[in-house]
């Protein structure tokens, strides 16, 4: 029973994970129908960005949460930035061209930021030190996962409530969903959809690099092609879910994340990633739309 919770636990990490970078591609495509194959990539500069921030705060003598928060702060504000430019520079020069070509310009931007930080900084995989402290009454409650794996579902649960929030009850969300149906429509209304577009950007990136320094805490080491695979699967969650769904990006990241471990677990963990892709090809068989995805339902 024990090896079961340890799976089921694992599973849920992972989808906490996965369904934060897929919350990115979802608040993307709800507006603009675009799959922003760089979003991995965002991920992967977060988990880098807090990396260099937490050794030099670390050489000054800070420590434990301080210095991880610190660090978080800096590495989201980092990211977001990065979400901003490769909007303005990769795909809203594209906006009205046909649709292969912003696509070719999401992979291109994907590889061009793969290989600027691994120019950068290095092939080899760097180790991230693990500040998160263990607090007793939380270990009471979960006694079972880790001081990381719980800061992961605690901080995972707590970011899908702000961006619930955000979407459905502030006028920037109002202004993304009214985007998402119509965007024509709410051109005549008034709505700036540029803006809403950066915005949805800088969101999306914003959860990949919390996301990308959750997993670097947890996982303990960081490498330049981490956010490819990671962006792959978070790309399947949000398809598995509903693309364009923001309910469906989260239960599509936990369907994933669980399915990976108990595959991995109780048939061969040599097949982990063909487990994600097999789930998506089987449920996109009996229901094309994804889990929570609706025809006619983008956001």
């Amino acid at each position: 029973m024990d090896y079961f919770w340890g799976l089921f636990i694992s599973g849920l990490t992972k989808g906490s994970i996965y369904a934060l970078i897929a919350l990115g591609y979802s608040l993307v495509y709800g507006i603009i129908e675009l799959i922003n194959f760089a979003h991995g990539e965002i991920y992967m500069i977060g988990a880098f960005t807090s990396l260099i921030v937490v050794s030099l705060l670390l050489m000054e003598g800070m420590t434990g949460w301080g210095a991880l928060l610190l660090s978080l702060i800096v590495a989201v504000i980092y990211a977001a930035a990065y979400g901003f430019t490769v909007e303005k520079i990769a795909y809203k020069p594209l906006r009205q061209a046909s649709r292969l070509s912003p696509l070719i310009s999401a992979v291109g931007m994907s590889i061009f930021l793969q290989n600027y930080v691994l120019l950068a900084q290095t092939p080899d995989f760097l180790p991230f030190p693990n500040l998160i402290p263990e607090i007793s009454f939380l270990k009471r409650i979960f006694p079972l996962m880790t001081p990381a794996e719980i800061a992961i579902l605690l901080t995972t649960a707590c970011l899908m409530v702000v961006v619930t929030f955000i979407v459905k009850f502030t006028k920037m969300g109002m202004a993304m969903r009214a985007a998402a149906q119509d965007r024509m429509m709410a051109l005549l209304l008034g709505v700036n959809v540029n803006r809403v577009i950066s915005h949805a950007f800088i969101l999306g990136s914003s959860l990949a690099a919390v996301a990308g320094v959750l997993i670097a805490t947890h996982v303990g080491r960081v490498n330049f092609y981490m956010g490819f695979i990671a962006g792959l699967k978070a790309f399947t969650a949000a398809v598995l879910g509903g693309i364009g769904s923001i309910p469906g990006a989260v239960v599509g990241g936990l369907v994933l994340g669980w399915a990976e471990s108990f595959g991995a677990g109780y048939i061969s963990s040599d097949y982990e990633d063909a487990f994600a892709f097999f789930l998506l090809i089987l449920i996109l068989i009996v229901k094309p739309s994804g889990i929570m995805g609706r025809a006619t339902q983008k956001m």
